[in-house]
């Protein structure tokens, strides 16, 4: 079940964050997300508070999370986007994230349906987000699901350290959302 994240949830959503980084730091980064500075448990609380922490729960378990809001961080203004929407057209996708124990399930595709969904029922015509570019998994998920990249920028996260990332549109005025496969 996807829902919006009760307080309770705000921890497991960390510690998911912590296992993936220590995950990625023995093995391969795809997300070129950095340990103790993002995401950690104050971006999880913050999006609580916020109202747009969302999660799937297995077996009063906590498998992946998201944050759903429509901010576009400056470097979305430079986009060249193929779907031109007003910002509350717009729905953002950040930080989808699930412990590595939880990768292969299936679970990014039902998230970001479960956005595809959201956003429609919130009357957005596009979903977008971005996404560091060696972050292959990332990539071809979304690919199956109807994004296409609209540009690629140089970023600094917070100031804090920089990513090359992809900038990924699917527009939601056109149809049935993707099956998945």
């Amino acid at each position: 079940m996807i829902r919006h994240a009760i307080q309770q949830d705000v921890d497991a959503v960390a510690a998911g964050y912590e296992r993936l980084l220590s995950h990625e730091a023995a093995t391969h980064s795809y997300t070129n997300w950095k340990p103790g500075i993002y995401p950690v448990r104050a971006d999880a609380q913050r999006a609580f508070e916020n109202g747009t922490l969302y999660v799937l729960e297995e077996d009063g378990q906590v498998c992946a999370s998201m944050i759903l809001n429509r901010h576009q961080a400056e470097a979305y203004a430079e986009m060249d986007w193929q779907y031109p929407a007003d910002p509350e057209q717009v729905l953002v996708i950040h930080t989808l994230t699930m412990p590595p124990e939880m990768s292969g399930r299936g679970y990014g595709t039902r998230m970001v349906r479960f956005a595809m969904e959201e956003a429609r029922r919130m009357g957005c015509k596009v979903i977008r987000l971005d996404t560091y570019v060696g972050n292959l998994p990332a990539q071809r998920l979304y690919s199956k699901l109807g994004f296409r990249i609209s540009g690629r920028k140089l970023v600094s996260h917070h100031g804090l350290f920089d990513s090359e990332l992809y900038y990924l549109e699917c527009s939601l005025t056109g149809g049935e959302i993707p099956p998945a496969e």
